[in-house]
């Protein structure tokens, strides 16, 4: 958590600085943590108490204010889908109407993980936020490393690059990845986010791989 994401501020009470920074940050209330640093005692019942407080949110603030605009979005859509924070920057979607989000290969989950990065995440803040539903994530891994492996094959066999489909970030990695040992093959990135992609390129010479 850094700095940015710290308050300390006076407030009449603990209630009050919590609505205080989460208006500021644009999450729920119950979604942050107050300290009280300092007390002033009231004089003789005529003045309120003013408080001295340092206000922290309960997770990374893009992750935050990424659940808060999903939860909007899914009730725009009608959508009964429960969304879980986990402790690798990933919103879980879990719910009867979980497996509707995720779309064709993941296409639906993946436009909305791309709007919400583009939301919910301030300039200068680093760190993607993911959304997840049930394990999709895992099982999209594996089916990458093995698109990854016949690509190798097809690449190798005619001799000519192999282009993929468009790719997040995170899914281009696994693709490298699962190639980074083969010395038959080469993988490259390409184009422009959002249609950017792999390219799986007979092997010339070593360290050809980028993102």
């Amino acid at each position: 958590m850094n700095d940015s994401e710290v308050l300390v501020l006076e407030a009449s009470s603990v209630e009050e600085a919590r609505r205080s920074a989460a208006e500021k940050w644009g999450v729920q209330p119950d979604e942050v943590a107050v300290k009280v640093i300092e007390e002033e005692k009231s004089f003789f019942g005529l003045l309120g108490r003013k408080l001295r407080v340092e206000i922290r949110p309960s997770a990374p603030l893009p992750l935050l204010r990424g659940r808060v605009m999903a939860g909007r979005m899914l009730d725009a859509m009608n959508l009964h889908i429960n969304l879980e924070l986990r402790d690798d920057s990933t919103i879980n979607l879990t719910g009867q109407d979980a497996g509707i989000i995720i779309g064709r290969y993941g296409e639906t989950l993946k436009s909305m993980e791309f709007l919400l990065n583009l939301m919910a995440r301030g300039v200068d803040e680093g760190g993607r936020i993911f959304l997840d539903s049930d394990g999709y994530r895992e099982r999209r891994e594996l089916s990458l490393q093995r698109l990854a492996l016949a690509a190798a094959s097809k690449t190798v066999k005619r001799g000519r690059p192999t282009y993929l489909e468009p790719m997040t970030s995170w899914e281009r990695r696994v693709i490298h990845m699962a190639l980074k040992d083969d010395s038959s093959v080469e993988t490259k990135s390409v184009g422009e986010t959002p249609s950017r992609k792999v390219v799986v390129w007979p092997a010339k010479r070593p360290g050809r791989r980028r993102d």
